[in-house]
């Protein structure tokens, strides 16, 4: 197996959490008050971002590579629409749970074209299917509190 394709595929999924880390750093404190009971759930994806973080890091520099730890263009427009779109329809939590259930789709999509793709090893397979799992149930909490609030 090249380890440069192995490296390329985790820094891509490194900069997708990147993204997300700074995603939720846009929703702090904007839903707690009409959804408080999800503040637990938010706090834990955030730590299991870092947890992902760190992960990532360390199958890269497991597999010699160079860490790339900036975040995605994509996920950088996103960041700008959601503040252009709070600065004119101001902030709600019905539109901040659309953006949080949005990158998490995004994130999952690009973890599932990371495991299809063929370019990581048994190792970081194992790592990334797991990280796969706990965006799919994050995703899954908010898509049901997105739905509820509608």
């Amino acid at each position: 197996m090249d380890n440069s394709r192995t490296v390329s595929t985790l820094n891509d999924l490194l900069n997708i959490t990147n993204d997300r880390i700074k995603g939720f750093s846009k929703v702090e404190d904007k839903v707690w008050e009409t959804s408080s009971s999800l503040k637990n759930d938010y706090d834990q994806m955030v730590r299991e971002s870092q947890t992902m973080k760190s992960e990532l890091v360390e199958l890269i520099s497991e597999k010699g590579g160079e860490v790339d730890d900036s975040s995605t263009t994509a996920g950088a427009l996103h960041r700008t629409w959601i503040d252009v779109k709070n600065a004119f329809g101001g902030e709600n939590a019905e539109s901040t749970l659309e953006n949080v259930v949005f990158g998490e789709n995004a994130a999952i999509d690009a973890y599932e074209e990371a495991l299809e793709d063929g370019n990581l090893c048994p190792q970081s397979t194992a790592i990334v299917s797991g990280q796969l799992e706990k965006l799919k149930s994050s995703y899954a909490k908010f898509e049901t509190l997105n739905k509820s609030i509608d």
